[in-house]
């Protein structure tokens, strides 16, 4: 197995088939649609700017026949002059016009999206985010949201303006001379053959573009979280190898799409020319043998002049279809994500919670093998429960199904007798305060940080919610008190500050079912001692279940079970479990010797 860090471990993405790439767009067309007016209004102006731009080969027309044969009278070329100035100045408004209406839709659906996509995520479940990386999730509201705004914005706009000029200029080339038009579009055919070729891998090598960066984002995103665990154990070359290895991926990637890039706009432009060579070539011998006229030939070739950007920018089109294509693709997958935990289509919606549980055969495993084994317990509203075990021993997973963070049987788990599973979850959730192992603070104040356990939570209360959780004192020795910025993840603050705020939170809260998953193992002794005698006064009626590896947590408790490999080995008042003489019993006397050895250090 490789060491952490290494290269080899991280994960190359699955490559996709590009076969259906189109169907990916289906759920943008409705964002289009809203906006339908937008577009309908940009492209008439693209139309208006186009028309005086095809205007503009006609004077010449007309200019040059006036100076060829300037005994038919008619306007000086002065004239005409100041027609094409005045087309092109006209041209130009209208273009800038046309572009910014176009854009400015393409950067209002991209808005739309981002925020549908926040709104998805957050209807997630945990077990979602157990599955997906951070980084990757990152790289879909950025990466891949520009290339669907440049597909809707830029990519749009070129569509039209494309399909419009085409559609024009052959139209007045044919009425021109209908043979050269042949001529000069002899060369298309190849185009379209090239296309067809080479669809299919700028999609595959976009999409496999696109996962690399996500785990490249993904692979810098844990690196910056992990700075101190890196630092720690000196493991910054291993980490910056294995970065250089991901960034080799994406770097071959990107250069694969840089040389179908290279190839399909070159071939395009070539094709173009090829076809300008033809009309020089034909049209040349057509006006020396008198078949048409001068100024018809200046102005065909002025029409063919303007299909060398549309025909160029086809190539890069069609690259940022097949790219928008992917994209759509890495987006929809989280829009169509469903969570495995929600309501009911009938939820019940209780009046009051007491905040009487109950377990019945309870049995629950995150891949297929359970990990906590037929569990049956009933807890009292008004109950302390106190839960114990060995690391691994399922404590943690227990007290998470009971506010349905992961998906739990019919008829496992009752609250005040209802099947926690035909409650909603709002209920379930507004009813429960949790605090769990690993507190995570938001890059705000200390204060909006304990607010965020009840919205519109009045200072009082957030001040009384701090002294409960002994952490009054604390708070009073920051320099700006309750407006302090605890930094990224509460990264200014200790281990056991943080452990505190997330008490004060849940307490602020006023659940009537507190769990507190192991909240006191980042606090001493004497700050436990002391929050406990705070908490004491809060719980009244409240059923509260403690986790904690710390028996003292759990002395005042009403029952205490002890968890061992996901089944209750022990279950009893914190006295009776003494008596008994078991596993509580054994590990009762390993902490009394520890704390002796503490309290006289040799």
């Amino acid at each position: 197995m490789a060491a952490a860090g290494k290269p080899e471990e991280v994960g190359r993405p699955k490559p996709t088939n590009g076969e259906n790439a189109i169907k990916e767009y289906s759920r943008l067309k409705n964002y289009v649609r809203d906006f339908r007016w937008t577009y309908l209004w940009g492209s008439t102006l693209l139309v208006g700017a186009n028309g005086f731009a095809l205007l503009i080969p006609w004077l010449l027309k007309r200019a040059v026949e006036n100076l060829q044969f300037p005994e038919k009278g008619g306007h000086s070329a002065g004239y005409f002059g100041l027609l094409i100035i005045g087309a092109a100045v006209v041209h130009g408004v209208v273009r800038v016009f046309s572009r910014t209406t176009l854009l400015h839709a393409g950067r209002r659906i991209e808005y739309r999206i981002r925020e549908d996509l926040y709104a998805a995520l957050l209807s997630l479940d945990i077990p979602y985010f157990s599955r997906e990386r951070t980084g990757d999730i990152l790289s879909r509201f950025s990466n891949d949201l520009t290339n669907v705004r440049m597909l809707v914005g830029f990519g749009f706009l070129n569509v039209i303006n494309t399909a419009i000029v085409y559609l024009s200029a052959l139209f007045l080339m044919g009425r021109i001379d209908p043979f050269l038009t042949v001529c000069s579009v002899l060369p298309y055919p190849l185009m379209i053959l090239l296309v067809k070729q080479v669809s299919r891998r700028i999609f595959f090598n976009s999409k496999r573009a696109q996962e690399e960066l996500a785990a490249l984002a993904s692979h810098a995103e844990e690196s910056i979280a992990a700075s101190l665990v890196i630092k720690t154990y000196l493991r910054e070359e291993s980490r910056i190898d294995a970065f250089r290895e991901l960034a080799g991926r994406y770097l071959a990637s990107s250069m694969k799409m840089a040389n179908l890039r290279g190839i399909v706009i070159p071939f395009m432009a070539s094709m173009n020319g090829l076809g300008t060579l033809i009309v020089l070539f034909v049209g040349g011998n057509r006006v020396i043998s008198g078949i048409m006229t001068l100024g018809d030939f200046v102005a065909f070739t002025g029409y063919l002049a303007m299909l060398v950007w549309p025909t160029v920018v086809l190539g890069w089109i069609l690259n940022l279809l097949q790219r928008g294509a992917a994209s759509m693709e890495r987006l929809n997958a989280v829009l169509d994500a469903k969570a495995t935990v929600t309501s009911p289509p009938s939820p019940f919606v209780p009046e009051i919670v007491r905040g009487e549980l109950e377990f019945r055969r309870l049995s629950f495993g995150y891949s297929g093998e359970p990990l906590l084994h037929d569990i049956s317990l009933r807890i009292e509203a008004g109950m302390k429960l106190g839960i114990v075990g060995p690391v691994g021993s399922g404590k943690t997973t227990l007290v998470r199904l009971i506010a349905r963070l992961y998906p739990v049987g019919d008829g496992m788990i009752f609250l005040d007798g209802t099947d926690i599973n035909r409650i909603s979850l709002q209920s379930l959730r507004n009813a429960i305060g949790f605090v769990p192992q690993e507190s995570f603070l938001f890059s705000r104040t200390i204060g909006e940080n304990i607010a965020y356990g009840r919205e519109g939570a009045a200072d009082g209360d957030v001040k009384e919610a701090s002294r409960l959780a002994r952490l009054d004192g604390d708070i009073e020795g920051f320099p700006q008190a309750y407006q302090t910025l605890v930094g990224e993840r509460g990264v200014t603050l200790s281990g056991g500050q943080k452990q505190r705020t997330a008490i004060a939170r849940a307490l602020l809260k006023d659940p009537a079912i507190l769990v507190l998953d192991d909240p006191l193992s980042s606090v001493d002794a004497r700050t436990e001692e002391e929050i406990l005698q705070g908490l004491a006064s809060y719980y009244g009626d409240r059923t509260v279940i403690i986790v904690s590896h710390r028996l003292s947590a759990l002395r005042e408790c009403d029952l205490i079970i002890v968890l061992d490999e996901g089944r209750i080995a022990e279950q009893g008042t914190h006295d009776e479990l003494i008596a008994r003489g078991g596993r509580y019993a054994s590990l009762h006397r390993e902490q009394n010797l520890r704390e002796e050895i503490e309290r006289y250090p040799i």
